[in-house]
């Protein structure tokens, strides 16, 4: 296969679908896509979500003057999965697709919004700015290796286990609400560290994406190095 070719596979590679909520997930979506207005289009919804994650990331640094900032940052999360999740949704039902166009678009946007909402969380009073940044790259190297595995095997899974963004979005938005009532604590010390519930969620978070990446990544080279074995280290006597 030459390299225009597997730049084509890769871009109509097949997603394939195992988080928790993906099945009731897709149906919702085409059934919303179903209903709105044909005046919007699918960039219109991309916009939405790249907004409402840079207004994520506002919220939550605004959450430093009070916790009721917190439940415009739960909202605004609804907001930006409606968008980041709606825009394919919409061009497929429709039959409008762009599949290049699309694929770089929805990546570029993703690390856009993945970068905002996890600084912004860095930002606020409820998690330290490393462990958001920890997360921001821990998902940024998933997301790339899931890149070269589309272009590497003509498959895009973007499941790394069974949590993905849209579980993540729904664990923020109930950490957003027990600190916003005050059902949990937030200031706890760990090995003399000034944690909060956040500091552990997240670094729970950003541990298991660094393991199921390293096993993935290690299944990936074993299978490529069957496809294309290594030279021998010292060449057989002709």
């Amino acid at each position: 296969m030459s390299l225009d070719e597997r730049q084509k596979a890769a871009v109509k590679a097949e997603r394939e679908e195992s988080f928790l909520l993906a099945v009731p997930e897709k149906r919702f979506l085409r059934w919303a896509a179903g209903k709105l207005p044909r005046w919007i289009l699918p960039d219109d919804m991309t916009a939405l979500g790249v907004v409402a994650a840079l207004a994520i990331a506002v919220a939550y640094q605004l959450s430093n003057d009070g916790s009721g900032w917190l439940w415009a940052a739960s909202a605004l999360l609804v907001v930006q999965w409606v968008g980041d999740s709606l825009d394919g949704t919409l061009a497929r039902v429709r039959r409008i697709e762009r599949p290049t166009y699309g694929y770089y678009l929805d990546h570029l946007v993703d690390a856009i919004a993945t970068a905002a909402i996890g600084i912004g969380l860095g930002l606020s009073p409820y998690m330290l700015l490393s462990v958001g940044t920890l997360i921001v790259v821990a998902y940024l190297i998933l997301s790339i290796n899931v890149y070269l595995e589309s272009f590497a095997f003509n498959r895009f899974s973007i499941g790394y286990g069974k949590i993905g963004p849209t579980e993540i979005r729904l664990i923020l938005i109930l950490l957003n609400t027990f600190l916003a009532l005050d059902i949990v604590g937030l200031d706890f010390d760990l090995a003399g560290l000034d944690l909060t519930v956040f500091d552990l969620v997240g670094l729970g978070i950003a541990a298991t994406m660094i393991v199921l990446l390293l096993g993935r990544s290690f299944r990936n080279l074993r299978e490529l190095a069957e496809r294309e074995p290594a030279a021998p280290r010292r060449p057989s006597a002709e």
